[in-house]
């Protein structure tokens, strides 16, 4: 319903992801508003629940609400609570998020989306206690901490006038920043390694084989925009999709969008791998090599090297299919038995 019932373990081990918890560790015992910021599936939600599990309200309801799933025309009415006859359709009298989570935690996810209505009466709140239902004209004590979260640029929106920076002074008592997962050193292999045992766990496989190495280095070199979500997402259908439970899973989907045959207007730029992009500098004009080129030693060690590279990558995608492989790199078959043979890798 409302109280948030998830798996709360932190996974992690990296230095900046630690000093994150304990900072929320710290605030937690003050009865002060705390503000989360981080980018989507960092774990903000984690972070409020551990706010309110280590505050002296832990046995008091932990109310959430996501206040970008709201319209705007309810937002006021959900957080704050309506008499019957306010405005079209209610009907009866409801109590908001705030009478509900009286004595408890308050959890306001996508903060920086509030409308300035709801700005206004979410101050009042914070500062005197009380809140006023709409279509009434008397107020309400409650007893609840705010805990808000954001990945939105708040003091910039302050700024511009697009949120109350009366409201941001009150709410940002402690900020606890979370890093994203490509700044956290050595935890993209922590968590795949937990989210794979999990999944293996569910799909009932005798053991967790691990993951090989060409995966391995694929979860390294992503980006991550989704962070942790997206990497849980990416292992759990990667260990599902594993038709061999005894060999190292070296199959790693991040667009599951991804597909020959998506409609045509899916197929955006953005959504095109390992495309090309048109060079706006004429080459006549590149007098020297670009940032991050690789000097060799050798030319056609160098190239070998990259070939097998590409066979590896393409075996593992299409599952060791060689059909498949040849198909996916315009190759005849004989042509790929011959690379493979030739780089050692027909026993993969």
């Amino acid at each position: 319903m409302l109280g948030m019932e998830r798996q709360s373990q932190f996974i992690g081990e990296s230095g900046a992801f630690l000093d994150a918890v304990e900072k929320a560790s710290r605030a937690a015992p003050l009865d002060r508003p705390v503000l989360v910021v981080g980018e989507r599936g960092t774990g903000k939600e984690l972070i409020a629940e551990r706010l309110h599990r280590l505050s002296m309200r832990w046995d008091g309801p932990l109310v959430t609400l996501n206040c970008a799933a709201m319209p705007e025309t309810l937002i006021e009415a959900e957080l704050f609570g309506h008499e019957a006859g306010a405005f079209t359709g209610a009907t009866k009298s409801r109590v908001g998020r705030f009478e509900e989570a009286d004595g408890g935690t308050l959890f306001l996810d996508e903060l920086g989306t509030l409308s300035s209505g709801a700005q206004e009466r979410l101050l009042r709140a914070v500062e005197y206690g009380e809140i006023t239902r709409i279509g009434s004209s008397r107020p309400t004590k409650v007893d609840v901490r705010i805990v808000a979260a954001t990945n939105a640029n708040l003091p910039r929106m302050a700024d511009e006038g697009t949120f109350r920076a009366d409201l941001l002074d009150r709410l940002s008592f402690e900020v606890v920043t979370l890093p994203p997962l490509r700044f956290r050193e050595g935890d993209i292999s922590v968590l795949a390694d937990y989210f794979g045992r999990r999944m293996a766990a569910e799909l009932e496989w005798v053991q967790w084989p691990g993951l090989g190495q060409l995966a391995s280095e694929a979860l390294e070199r992503h980006e991550w925009p989704g962070n942790v979500r997206e990497l849980r997402n990416v292992i759990e259908r990667a260990v599902y999709q594993w038709e061999d439970s005894s060999r190292p899973i070296d199959h790693i989907i991040f667009d599951p969008f991804e597909s020959p045959w998506k409609p045509k207007e899916m197929a955006t730029r953005e959504h095109i791998p390992n495309m090309v992009e048109p060079d706006p500098v004429p080459a006549a004009e590149k007098q020297q090599p670009e940032a991050g080129f690789v000097e060799v030693d050798d030319m056609k060690d160098a190239v070998e090297a990259y070939e097998k590279r590409i066979l590896e990558s393409a075996m593992a995608k299409n599952r060791y299919n060689q059909r498949q492989t040849a198909k996916s790199l315009n190759l005849t078959y004989d042509q790929l038995r011959h690379s493979l043979k030739r780089h050692d890798l027909l026993g993969s």
